[in-house]
């Protein structure tokens, strides 16, 4: 009888260990989300990434559990976005031009406008987010953009002058495409991923990028020179956007916690970006790279071959019933603060 009583009280403990979760509505096992990146593994953005998706985890205790997918194993960079809006991926973190056309008001920031950090480039593009919340981006759930430090020339010759730049091609796409085209160069559109082959076989002969490419893709191996032309330099926005239905069906707790962990990356990014520029800079330079400093008189020329592409950008926004204008207007005030 004893024997019959403990088998009994042994079911019944191992029914109400089991049933317990159910019956006090929590989840039994965690929500599990699918992060597609095109950088590769041990790229600074990947890990930055990564220690986003790691802090949500630790935040929600295990109930969210997020897998990286990064080095475009998922989805292409050119494909991330629809792969997040389709459910290829719940999440996903790419260029915003690099689907051309698919985000306008946004590429706003691709602009030269002489960026001087990460950090001010990514509090823009956080900024014109929040402030004019363009409906391009409406088929997900934005979490935080960011942006990397000032875009400059790396090249396998020197260029000191603007001349030196006449016919040289150069790997550049979306807006910046049309700034390698102001400056005199050939813009030669390809992903990044790309592009290290490309200078290696002299199929390009530089690039337009942030300084962490010199460490960040290995570009202080295929390349000699950079040219620090600070006054027209350019930023990249990137979005990190989680699929929209899997956003609704998390819970109103969960939603609170990951929207506080967005706005502590926002910091986080931009200051992440500006020391891989820091990184970067020493590498080349232990590299043998040479760093090339436009003289006052110099930049002036370089600034005057590309005032017109802001005009350009406010008259397709135009021609698009967006407010191209308003917006250039805030980001040129925004940058003004900081200086």
């Amino acid at each position: 009888m004893l024997k019959k009583s403990g088998a009994v009280a042994v079911v019944l403990v191992l029914l109400v260990a089991f049933c317990a979760p159910s019956a006090f509505g929590q989840a039994t096992q965690p929500i599990k989300m699918k992060y597609s990146l095109f950088w590769p593994a041990p790229h600074a953005c990947t890990k930055t990434a990564t220690l986003w998706a790691q802090e949500i985890e630790k935040r929600t205790n295990g109930r969210i559990k997020i897998t990286m997918f990064p080095g475009a194993t998922l989805t292409q960079a050119d494909k991330c976005y629809d792969g997040v809006v389709k459910g290829i991926s719940d999440i996903g973190s790419s260029v915003l031009s690099y689907t051309r056309g698919r985000f306008p008001l946004m590429e706003v920031v691709e602009l030269p406008l002489g960026y001087k950090s990460a950090v001010q480039s990514t509090n823009l593009v956080n900024a014109i987010y929040k402030k004019f919340k363009p409906k391009e981006l409406d088929d997900t759930k934005p979490m935080y953009f960011m942006s990397h430090g000032p875009g400059v020339i790396h090249t396998k010759k020197p260029v000191n002058k603007l001349e030196d730049l006449k016919g040289m091609k150069l790997r550049s796409s979306g807006t910046v495409a049309k700034i390698s085209g102001a400056l005199g160069a050939v813009p030669v559109a390809m992903p990044q991923t790309e592009t290290y082959d490309a200078l290696s076989k002299g199929i390009v002969d530089g690039v337009l990028s942030p300084l962490e490419v010199l460490q960040g893709w290995k570009f202080a191996e295929v390349t000699e020179y950079t040219t620090l032309d600070y006054g027209t330099a350019y930023g990249l926005g990137f979005f990190i956007v989680m699929n929209k239905e899997k956003w609704n069906s998390l819970p109103a707790d969960i939603q609170k916690i990951i929207e506080q962990i967005n706005e502590e990356w926002i910091v986080k990014a931009g200051k992440a970006y500006d020391d891989q520029d820091t990184n970067a800079e020493k590498f080349a330079l232990e590299h043998g790279h040479k760093f090339i400093k436009l003289a006052p008189e110099e930049q002036v020329k370089w600034n005057k071959a590309v005032e017109k592409l802001n005009g350009e950008y406010v008259q397709a926004m135009k021609g698009r019933n967006l407010p191209g204008d308003e917006v250039l207007k805030f980001c040129l005030q925004e940058l003004k603060k900081g200086q």
